[in-house]
């Protein structure tokens, strides 16, 4: 298995530390820096290129966000999961539209986190089940009812399956799993749906779906 090189961006190094211990006992990570700073994080990216940035929303001398922005406009080929304690809806979509593949809050589950490098290391987005949970009820707020009229092309019935699993915050493999199809078949079915939703990621989707209400909220796991 292919070691994952890790950037660590925030602005408290007691925060930087304990995440540090944590993704190097996962066996396949390897935390290659740590950044305080927004301008620091972008320096380092040119600097290590790392496969994946972990990144505060709130980010001195430049923000998380704007950050993310340049990241990818100068090394396109790094994840950004943002790891922060803003589960505003306004911070996860800014952050969507500057390229983070990923979104978790702070008080995650440390297998989660780990999860979260695992599959945008993959090439996948994820929006974790709780952000989703959260994102649903603030949107439940001012949501028009339900209107598929606003998707141009009408998704099948397969579609519609697969985009409640992504909103549910399953991979593909996890998604083969549960329909008993292929990751292949999984990964055509996302390409249409992204095409039909005019959206360019597989998370802008599940975004997009939520927020015009094309799925019901995910289901709520017992504690």
């Amino acid at each position: 298995m292919a070691t994952i090189r890790v950037l660590l961006a925030d602005d408290h190094a007691l925060f930087r530390q304990g995440v540090r211990r944590l993704l190097e006992q996962a066996g396949d990570i390897e935390v290659v820096g740590e950044a305080g700073s927004g301008e620091q994080t972008v320096q380092l990216v040119e600097h290590l290129v790392p496969d994946i940035v972990l990144l505060d929303v709130a980010m001195p001398t430049v923000s998380g966000i704007d950050a993310a922005r340049m990241i990818k406009a100068s090394s396109p080929r790094a994840g950004i999961i943002m790891l922060t304690v803003h589960a505003d809806e306004e911070f996860l979509f800014e952050a969507l539209k500057a390229g983070a593949m990923g979104y978790l809050l702070k008080d995650c589950a440390p297998d989660e986190l780990i999860r979260a490098i695992r599959v945008v290391h993959g090439g996948e987005g994820l929006l974790a089940p709780t952000m989703a949970a959260k994102v649903m009820r603030e949107f439940a707020r001012t949501r028009e009812t339900r209107d598929l009229a606003a998707v141009q092309l009408p998704l099948t019935q397969r579609e519609m399956e697969i985009l409640q699993c992504v909103t549910s915050g399953l991979a593909n493999k996890e998604i083969a799993n549960r329909l008993s199809i292929s990751e292949r078949t999984v990964k055509n079915h996302l390409s249409n749906i992204m095409e039909k939703l005019h959206v360019n990621s597989r998370t802008q989707a599940a975004v997009y779906a939520l927020r015009r209400g094309l799925v019901p909220p995910p289901e709520k796991t017992s504690t």
